[in-house]
């Protein structure tokens, strides 16, 4: 009807329209071989494109918690993956989590529970598919099962999502860190706050030591050449850059952590001045520095009044980088 035409359109069609007109032109017969070989490699080469330039759209709206704008860009991703890789191929199976993700966000749960359902089977049906996709699929049930309100079952394939992101990625990556901090979250509903505080406090660490090895990459970078700054457009800057999708991650997970140690009824001075300092480091790499420059204060004055400011020194070494830079308001 009208409204999903508006919906799809507002999500990726605009993006897209003009890529498909020569997807759907019929080609012509009389071709050589040799033409319709290039004329194959070409359709596939503009699906392909479509696929990602979907899929990386839905992403985007996942991440600023548009989850129904998300969906028809994650039907495209889909519908063109089918196309390209067959209805069983292992390569749906990202855009199947993506469309169960969007549908949970948004409350669609009969539609997420679908889609959860094909991306599993798929991966049943592979027995060589990698950890790193099967820990993808844990953490969609795992939500899922969150947002029934079924607690236990989430924290089993929360449980499963951390073991095999750690067995592909390491236990301190940034990948693991995504499981604890959704488990986390189901212990804190279980007002299990012991539990939640370390899984917290854990996933703060990770990223905190993330932000911190990025900074060290961009100083070192801008120390050596000192005519470049954050907002060169440097091959080698952008490669140590964090990408979109980390900052989004990053923002978000460290904001809701951050949320809850300033609610807590009992204070832990010590947590809340290291997600300060992590969020500090993440917007000065985002180049946000008056951010960046508020929030390194805070933490700085809360390191301050701790017996031993371990972290003191790495906050103010942080806010001479940013007194350095350009100042913004």
């Amino acid at each position: 009807d009208v409204d999903h035409q508006k919906a799809d359109w507002v999500s990726i069609h605009e993006r897209i329209c003009q890529l498909l007109i020569p997807i759907r032109t019929t080609c012509p017969f009389l071709l050589s071989e040799k033409e319709s070989k290039h004329s194959a490699e070409q359709l596939l080469k503009r699906q392909k494109y479509i696929i990602d330039l979907a899929y990386s759209t839905a992403r985007e709206f996942v991440l600023d918690g548009k989850h129904k704008e998300a969906i028809p860009a994650a039907l495209h991703a889909l519908r063109f993956s089918t196309e390209v890789y067959g209805s069983s191929s292992v390569q749906l199976v990202p855009a199947y989590l993506l469309l169960a993700e969007a549908s949970t966000g948004a409350g669609r749960l009969p539609e997420a529970s679908k889609y959860l359902s094909q991306a599993q089977w798929i991966v049943l049906r592979t027995p060589d598919c990698s950890a790193a996709l099967q820990y993808k699929l844990h953490r969609g049930l795992g939500l899922f099962c969150a947002a029934e309100g079924n607690l236990e079952q989430a924290l089993y394939h929360l449980a499963n999502d951390i073991y095999l992101a750690s067995s592909a990625f390491g236990l301190k990556s940034i990948e693991t860190s995504g499981g604890y901090f959704h488990m986390a979250n189901v212990f804190f509903r279980q007002n299990k706050m012991d539990i939640a505080n370390s899984l917290y406090a854990e996933v703060t660490d990770i990223w905190r030591a993330f932000l911190v090895r990025s900074v060290q990459a961009q100083e070192q970078i801008l120390t050596s050449r000192p005519e470049t700054s954050l907002f060169t457009e440097d091959k080698e800057l952008i490669k140590d850059r964090l990408t979109e999708a980390q900052q989004a991650e990053a923002t978000r997970v460290l904001a809701a952590v951050l949320d809850v140690r300033e609610q807590a009824p009992k204070q832990q001075p010590g947590e809340t001045a290291r997600v300060l300092h992590a969020l500090a480091m993440l917007y000065y790499l985002t180049t946000d520095f008056s951010k960046a420059r508020e929030l390194g204060m805070k933490a700085f004055d809360l390191a301050k009044q701790l017996p031993q400011p371990e972290c003191l020194e790495a906050i103010g070494h942080l806010l001479n980088l940013i007194n350095s830079g350009p100042s913004y308001t």
